[in-house]
């Protein structure tokens, strides 16, 4: 038998989105045979990464469930959807990145955890190092015209 993990499955094809537009998702434990899930959080969070302290924000939260009183399958698929914030964008920079992401942890018994990400880009800044390269190149551009005779 293969290790469970959440599949987490957006409704498009296409992972940038726009501000302000909203996220649709479904998020399925496979192998569906598995034994006893606890619970299933999904969140919808970016986080920084590079120097300095790395900041997380959670955007959207939902945890379900499972009890014996006739609490929810977590082997069914969960779908949910939620509008994305103006802010902050996805950014690629030289010191610090913002990354956005959808989270999905499943808590099995006996303490276990298994994590999926999926990640996406809000917003369409460019990365940093393309900045930089098209700002070199103008520079030596207005460089070699102010040289030249």
């Amino acid at each position: 038998m293969s290790d469970p993990h959440v599949l987490i499955t957006l409704d498009r094809h296409q992972r940038v989105f726009i501000p302000g537009e909203v996220l649709s998702a479904e998020c399925r434990v496979e192998p569906l045979s598995l034994l006893e899930p606890r619970a299933l959080e999904i969140s919808v969070l970016w986080y920084t990464e590079g120097k300095g302290e790395e900041d997380l924000a959670v955007h959207y939260f939902n945890r379900l469930a499972s009890d014996e009183s006739g609490g929810v399958d977590l082997r069914r698929p969960y779908r949910f959807s939620t509008r994305l914030p103006s802010s902050p964008l996805s950014y690629e920079g030289v010191i610090v990145k913002i990354r956005w992401c959808v989270r999905a942890r499943l808590f099995l018994a006996r303490g276990r955890e298994i994590v999926s990400e999926l990640p996406f880009r809000l917003g369409q800044v460019p990365p940093a190092t393309a900045m930089i390269a098209r700002t070199d190149h103008a520079a030596q551009s207005s460089e070699h015209h102010a040289s030249a005779p």
